[in-house]
């Protein structure tokens, strides 16, 4: 008989321990007033494809990112990579924490419930057989690949669960299967749309996250975050095509870092996933007038947290306040953060690139090989002004206010 997979509810004390360790953030976080709201208006920019993206419009078939969601949880080994640890040993290395970072950064707004099925499922084959290494693909046509590897757990799994009653999958692998994380990154994830899988409920088998190894430092439970926030539609800021290259974001999003200490969302991928409200966000269109606003840091649940400047339809400068937070522990340097957004930029191609303020400064964060120091000073500082020089679009930061917010001015582009 299929049953739904309880969530674990309560987590006993080795559990609380290793969140702790994990450098989990606080369970309980202040709800905003208003609800999140979907994007929308001049400056909720469109994309122009059904992959992850920068676009606020994110395509059907990827999993809902604010309210409840359910994340099916399941653990793999291999014969000659079997597991050393229990199920449960291996699910505290993620939980509670990633829960509680969701929790954190949504403002409350996104209940991430984590159901595992605490059984190891044990692969017909080593791990070399199913040719697991950086860039494999999904094809329903190869007796390998992650389509293979999906296809056994679906089949170990189907009698038990009803796949229609989850929004993402984990699948998180002994952490003895595989090189370690330190060089190679395997972990990732198949999101959006049909996968050429489907399972005895009839629901096709996506929003997948692949877990292997483990990775360092402070919050190592970030990479399923990570992970995750592919299913819910965001794309990768780092790089995926080699080049020898600066980090576009750096330690300001996890979606380029997401090793070392603790980091946020910026603003754009908040509003993207639903947890700003309406309120939350102001958009500056085109020839408009220029006008000024007050900004309260990312970290705080309350207040406007970006001003959205489009600058093409496809294109936005976009500011925010970051200051030292919960998760965000490594700001050196307070300030207002301005990015570019391109929703026509594909994952991995550079879609969101912080802006500079102190460029070839070295950064003021040195202390964690984790985080490219270059960018932890990119923060504009009262006095500082930002002009785009195709579009004409300006944000001058005027003061930073007693109760830690910020009073930007902000010239719309010229059309």
């Amino acid at each position: 008989m299929k049953h739904k997979v309880s969530a674990v509810l309560a987590a006993g004390a080795a559990t609380a321990a290793a969140a702790i360790a994990l450098g989990s953030p606080p369970s309980a976080v202040a709800i905003p007033s208003a609800p999140g709201a979907p994007p929308r208006g001049p400056c909720a920019l469109r994309g122009i494809s059904d992959d992850v993206a920068e676009s606020t419009d994110t395509p059907a078939g990827f999993s809902r990112s604010s309210g409840t969601v359910e994340a099916l949880t399941l653990f793999i080994d291999f014969p000659d990579a079997r597991a050393t640890m229990s199920p449960r040993a291996r699910f505290a290395e993620f939980f509670p924490a990633a829960t509680d970072y969701f929790r954190t950064s949504s403002y409350g707004r996104l209940t991430y419930r984590a159901r595992p099925l605490f059984r190891w499922i044990h692969m017909s084959r080593p791990l070399a057989a199913y040719g697991i290494q950086r860039g494999a693909g999904f094809d329903p046509a190869s007796d390998g690949g992650y389509h293979a590897l999906s296809r056994e757990v679906v089949r170990a799994v189907d009698p038990l669960v009803d796949f229609r009653d989850y929004d993402v999958i984990n699948i998180i692998a002994t952490p003895n299967a595989g090189p370690p994380a330190t060089r190679t990154v395997l972990s990732v994830t198949f999101s959006g749309g049909d996968m050429g899988l489907r399972t005895a409920d009839g629901v096709p088998f996506r929003n997948a996250s692949f877990i292997w190894s483990r990775q360092t430092g402070a919050s190592a439970f970030r990479v399923l975050n990570h992970e995750n926030a592919h299913s819910f539609g965001l794309p990768d800021l780092y790089f995926t095509d080699g080049r020898d290259a600066p980090p576009p974001a750096g330690h300001w999003d996890p979606m380029d870092e997401d090793w070392g200490p603790s980091n946020d969302f910026v603003g754009w991928h908040k509003w993207k996933l639903g947890w700003l409200s309406a309120d939350q966000v102001h958009c500056a269109p085109h020839r408009g007038t220029p006008g000024e606003h007050t900004l309260t840091p990312v970290s705080a649940p309350d207040g406007t947290k970006i001003v959205v400047i489009p600058t093409s339809p496809h294109t936005a400068l976009v500011a925010e306040a970051r200051t030292r937070g919960l998760l965000d522990p490594t700001v050196c340097r307070p300030g207002i953060l301005i990015y570019r957004v391109a929703t026509h930029v594909p994952s991995g191609r550079g879609p969101l690139r912080i802006v500079d303020a102190t460029p070839h400064s070295g950064g003021c964060y040195r202390d964690n090989k984790y985080v490219d120091p270059e960018l932890t000073d990119a923060t504009f500082r009262p006095g500082d002004t930002y002009t785009d020089r195709t579009s004409g679009a300006a944000v001058t930061v005027l003061t930073e206010n007693p109760d830690g917010t910020y009073r930007v001015r902000v010239t719309p582009a010229r059309g």
